[in-house]
């Protein structure tokens, strides 16, 4: 147990301490504060989000209820009548007094509406005074044809329609959108993680035997405790960096309460998700990490040089990507069959039963059997692997081929 910590702080206070991790630490976090403090940010760039637009009404009646419509509107716009022409309103928008330049016209009593901005592109602006301008032509062309205007916005209101669940204990549209969210952070998480973290465990072994530093370990520690101390080691490494995040992320988050409330943070299921979904994302989370970097220490231990890993790392990369795929279609239809089925596949278990446990109602037979099934693999891959990285350490020369795995189990049972 000694050899085991001495690896584990090694190769843990290595990592910790090399340039690399510390700024990918520096940046995430710097990331995500400038992305808490965007609206500050823009305040003090831009002034007002407040977009200040000429109206240059010859219908004579339009401006009231288009600045009744815009109330309702989540942009914040005013809208200012315009005296002067539209050669002067053209100018004083290039000059930036205004933001953009409104112009209704009447077509046979019908009110259509030219919009003039700096950039011409049709934009949020553009688009919600578009939107607001269209109840008033469809009043106009109601009064026009003698219908009554209630009528006409009976017939274009829309229709009433409600899903109802029969299952009861069916999961709501709104704890659905949030489990989505949730679902897409933990594979992206996983994602990331697994391709950094496992790629470092590979990198880790390689470079000790292209450095000869290898041989002196060997005769010092039994292989399996080597590998298991780096596995170890380059988890708290990831628990170091997530939890710095995580402190920085929240802090962030109880000091702009009231500002971030809603939005991205909603959708992300920030707001309202339940201690046990985020107890499901730490366990598959860790299960997920322990089986592929099993996996990643298996292979780094068949290269001695590191520019071998990243061959040998294909099949691991390839593995997560179909998880991920497979996950990023599952979030729109996690009841399918393909979805269901793969979710017991021990590689894909941690990102694909972590949905279906998250967005539905699964069996609770189920998420035994996936977590027997899970624990298995890693049992079974640890003691698999263990015999590989037991003669894989002593392999050297160019190695880029899988079938080095029968060479490392040949040389472990001569141990």
């Amino acid at each position: 147990m000694n050899k085991f910590g001495i690896i584990l702080s090694h190769t843990y206070l290595t990592r910790v301490k090399t340039k690399s991790f510390l700024i990918t630490t520096a940046i995430t976090i710097l990331f995500i504060l400038l992305a808490g403090n965007v609206q500050s940010i823009m305040h003090s760039f831009g002034g007002s989000n407040e977009q200040e637009i000429a109206v240059l009404d010859e219908t004579g009646g339009v401006v009231p209820a288009l600045k009744e419509n815009l109330q309702a509107g989540e942009r914040e716009m005013s809208l200012h009548s315009y005296e002067g022409t539209e050669t002067e309103a053209k100018k004083d928008v290039r000059d930036g007094t205004f933001d953009g330049f409104l112009k209704i016209t009447s077509n046979e009593d019908i009110p259509q509406g030219e919009y003039y901005s700096m950039q011409g592109n049709p934009s949020p602006v553009s688009e919600r005074l578009q939107q607001a301008l269209q109840p008033v032509k469809l009043s106009r062309a109601a009064n026009n044809a003698g219908i009554d205007p209630a009528a006409v916005q009976q017939i274009t209101s829309s229709v009433v329609f409600e899903t109802v669940a029969l299952q009861e204990d069916a999961k709501t549209a709104e704890e659905m959108n949030s489990a989505r969210g949730l679902v897409y952070v933990m594979l992206f998480l996983l994602y990331l993680s697994v391709i950094m973290y496992g790629n470092m465990i590979a990198m880790d072994v390689a470079n000790e035997k292209s450095s000869r530093v290898m041989e002196i370990l060997v005769s010092s520690a039994p292989p399996v405790t080597q590998m298991f101390a780096k596995i170890a080691g380059i988890a708290l490494l990831g628990l170091t960096q997530f939890g710095a995040i995580v402190v920085v992320g929240y802090i962030m988050l109880q000091s702009k309460q009231d500002q971030l409330t809603g939005g991205v943070f909603q959708y992300f299921g920030l707001q309202g998700a339940g201690a046990g979904t985020f107890i499901y994302a730490l366990v598959f989370f860790l299960l997920g990490y322990l089986l592929y970097a099993t996996l990643s220490a298996t292979l780094g231990s068949l290269v001695s040089r590191t520019e071998d890993v990243n061959q040998l790392m294909a099949p691991v990369i390839y593995l997560i990507m179909i998880a991920f795929f497979i996950a990023i279609f599952g979030l729109s239809s996690p009841d399918n069959m393909l979805v269901t089925v793969t979710s017991f596949i021990p590689f894909f278990t941690p990102m694909l039963m972590f949905l279906r446990v998250t967005m539905l109602n699964v069996p609770i037979w189920e998420i035994v059997l996936s977590f027997g099934l899970i624990i298995s693999a890693i049992i079974i891959l640890a003691a698999a692997g263990a015999r590989v990285y037991k003669g894989g350490v002593l392999l050297y020369g160019k190695s880029n081929s899988l079938k080095d795995v029968k060479r490392a189990l040949q040389l472990s049972k001569k141990e």
